[in-house]
């Protein structure tokens, strides 16, 4: 009997190694050391490259943001200059310095006054005098525009005041004027536009910033050049400030 199930067991080992040398059929196994090492190897390679991929994508991304945001600051500026300053009035008002009559554009080298008019469909419409300045404030330079009516305000009240920062972080803001004193002879640049009985033809503007950004100079054309008198825009005045005083 104990020879009869020692036989029986070896057939079925003999059945089990027959099976597993079936056509077809693979012995079943393990990965070895080595190959999880080379496996891991590969993934760690695969992932630092996919990382680095994501950084350089994100840096390109935020250094295309940067850009747009720096164009389109030097649009807002160039807009402004071209859509106010080109159409600046060459006006007479005693209300730009008290008890003296004084011709309303005034250019340094760093500062300008000119008169200009908000479209109609501003929220303040009419004659506006502009004042553009560089100003240093907590050891940062910036362009500061300053807005009020060109005519007088009623006995007793003053018109609201609008400053506005341009643009800030500025390393460098310069003025130029060409023009004549007769605004008909030939041209000169200056450094200042003061005391004159007209308006420069060309105004250039620098502006060099902190970040090394390099700005274009912006030479503004002024459309207007004749001169005339506003007297009748001078203190006490009633009349409809939006009504066209020069021919453009």
């Amino acid at each position: 009997m104990r020879i009869d199930k020692v036989q029986a067991t070896s057939d079925k080992v003999k059945t089990v190694r027959a099976f597993d040398h079936l056509p077809g059929t693979e012995p079943l196994r393990g990965f070895t050391l080595i190959e999880v090492l080379i496996a891991m190897t590969l993934l760690g390679i695969m992932m630092v490259l996919l990382f680095t991929s994501l950084k350089i994508c994100a840096d390109s991304w935020e250094k295309g943001e940067s850009k747009i945001t720096d164009v389109n600051e030097i649009a807002v500026v160039y807009n402004f200059f071209q859509r106010d300053l080109s159409v600046a009035r060459p006006l007479w008002n005693e209300q730009l310095v008290e008890g003296e009559k004084t011709f309303s554009f005034q250019g340094k080298a760093q500062s300008l006054q000119f008169v200009s008019a908000f479209p109609a469909s501003a929220a303040r419409s009419g004659l506006q005098v502009f004042t553009i300045a560089l100003l240093e404030e907590d050891n940062e330079r910036f362009i500061r525009v300053t807005i009020v009516p060109f005519t007088a305000p009623a006995e007793g009240e003053e018109w609201p005041k609008e400053e506005v920062t341009l643009i800030k972080h500025v390393s460098e803001f310069t003025l130029a004027y060409f023009g004549s004193e007769d605004g008909v002879s030939e041209g000169v640049w200056a450094e200042e536009w003061l005391n004159k009985t007209t308006l420069p033809r060309l105004v250039k503007i620098n502006i060099n910033l902190d970040n090394g950004i390099y700005w274009p100079a912006m030479i503004i054309d002024l459309k207007v050049t004749d001169t005339t008198d506003s007297a009748n825009l001078g203190f006490g005045n009633t009349g409809n400030i939006n009504q066209p005083l020069v021919n453009q």
